[in-house]
């Protein structure tokens, strides 16, 4: 058993009014995604998707994005990005994936999911916007979300890894409340999506304090789920 993760899918098999080959990069990425995946991974193995995994606006209109999903190989665990409209209450998400016989694609929100001796986190993240009250509400929120995620895996005596749509520093912005999370837990990983071509090179990636960052977009990885463990 193996885990694996990538970001940024924007798949499209409902919505076909948005299709990203139209951008630098993205030429096939459906069937280059869906090659790679099945060259890589196993029914055993589990993949963490970080975001922006639809187009859909509504669970209706992701469905078929749920179904080319759930006949890939592997358990998929879906955290939030920032353009999944379709995201609703888990609840709500989890009744619509056990009446379409989505069972191989689980929710990450407020919860971790256990992978040997560690435990899977996770949550949107969000952006550093100085002075913004309604920014800071919805920062506040994803901090809690964070917190609560990975004191869940820390209660189950579990390492936490960490996986975010946002990066957690870009360019020369650096959102403190969430590497403020990450300090405090100590954690050793965590994996980003969410930028795009040229703004790769924008996100960083290494080590900074405890925790080495890791950019997992799905252009960036040329469509190829990374291995983690």
């Amino acid at each position: 058993m193996r885990l694996f993760t990538i970001g940024d899918l924007h798949l499209s098999f409902g919505v076909p009014d948005k299709p990203m080959d139209i951008f630098g990069g993205w030429k096939n990425y459906q069937t280059l995604l869906e090659q790679n995946w099945r060259e890589r991974i196993a029914p055993e193995d589990m993949v963490v998707l970080a975001g922006d995994f639809s187009w859909g606006m509504n669970l209706q209109q992701a469905e078929a994005d749920f179904a080319f999903v759930q006949n890939l190989p592997g358990k998929k665990i879906l955290l939030k990005g920032n353009h999944d409209y379709w995201w609703t209450s888990k609840k709500k998400m989890e009744e619509f994936f056990t009446a379409h016989g989505f069972d191989s694609l689980s929710i990450l929100h407020n919860n971790h999911y256990a992978f040997d001796k560690y435990g899977i986190c996770g949550t949107r993240g969000w952006v550093s916007m100085q002075g913004e009250a309604a920014d800071a509400k919805i920062l506040a929120r994803e901090v809690q979300r964070l917190t609560v995620s990975i004191q869940s895996a820390v209660d189950a005596g579990l390492e936490p890894i960490v996986f975010l749509h946002y990066p957690p520093i870009y360019g020369n912005s650096t959102n403190d409340d969430i590497l403020a999370v990450l300090h405090q837990y100590q954690i050793r990983h965590c994996y980003f999506g969410h930028v795009h071509g040229k703004g790769h090179r924008f996100a960083f990636q290494g080590h900074y304090e405890e925790t080495e960052m890791h950019m997992i977009s799905s252009d960036y990885l040329q469509f190829a789920p990374e291995l983690i463990l």
